[in-house]
């Protein structure tokens, strides 16, 4: 994800690095969501073309999930696609579809045998290759298993398209108007058993949700840091930690 600030190691501005043991006292969000925002801009600071950003977030995405584990975090959802990224230039939309399909047959393994499972969450339309699902099949089969950590990744998702999706699917059952519940909503969302995100990470400095998890975030906390998505690692997703330790969350109501 990048709707297009940085090197390796970058802190996004932050003066202080953090480890997971300065934050393993602390309480640890449940579920963690990221934006992977600034693929484009980091190739362009490079003169590099942007597919070149798309395959150096490779290392963040795997950073990140290694930092979830060291911290026990058991759900983390990660924006890879969106609905509306089909707007992009065709050639940037192949590269991104042929990527996804390489980073799978890459990389599963590796997570299968750290306990992650993986997840898909998004359209599987016309659009999405036969191919590319047909990778995330075999990646959500080899990993279904696991339970260490669940990582999702958003693929052809949209915050709203997922709305439309339950909504439709009530109708479809016949449900009265009456019963339309929001209950009765998540019961229909891509996934109901997975938990509200917690903490919602965006890099690039961008200070938007771009239509991710519009029904899952209402009472998330929200973390934006400047820095690009490939020069995102784990200690990146330690200082977002220790900020959300930092707040109160009181859901409406006061402390």
């Amino acid at each position: 994800m990048d709707n297009d600030q940085g090197s390796a190691g970058d802190t996004g501005g932050r003066d202080e690095i953090l480890t997971a043991a300065d934050v393993a006292d602390g309480p640890i969000p449940a579920h963690v969501a990221c934006v992977m925002d600034g693929n484009g801009r980091w190739a362009a600071r490079r003169g590099l073309p942007r597919t070149e950003g798309h395959a150096a977030g490779e290392a963040a995405l795997l950073d990140a999930v290694e930092g979830a584990l060291e911290l026990g975090i058991p759900w983390i959802t990660m924006y890879a696609f969106s609905t509306e990224n089909w707007r992009r230039p065709p050639d940037e939309v192949r590269y991104l579809m042929g990527f996804n399909e390489s980073l799978l047959m890459r990389r599963r393994d590796e997570l299968n045998d750290k306990g992650v499972r993986i997840r898909f969450a998004g359209r599987r339309d016309w659009r999405v290759p036969k191919r590319v699902l047909k990778r995330m099949d075999e990646s959500i089969e080899l990993t279904e298993g696991n339970r260490r950590c669940t990582l999702t990744m958003a693929f052809n998702y949209g915050g709203r398209a997922e709305i439309v999706d339950a909504v439709q699917a009530l109708v479809s059952e016949g449900v009265k108007p009456d019963k339309v519940t929001e209950k009765a909503i998540r019961s229909h969302l891509y996934f109901p058993d997975q938990p509200d995100p917690d903490l919602v990470i965006r890099t690039s400095g961008e200070h938007r949700v771009s239509n991710f998890l519009l029904w899952q975030l209402a009472y998330s906390e929200l973390v934006f840091d400047e820095v690009l998505w490939p020069d995102f690692r784990r200690t990146h997703l330690f200082a977002a930690v220790r900020d959300f330790q930092r707040r109160q969350r009181r859901y409406g109501g006061v402390t």
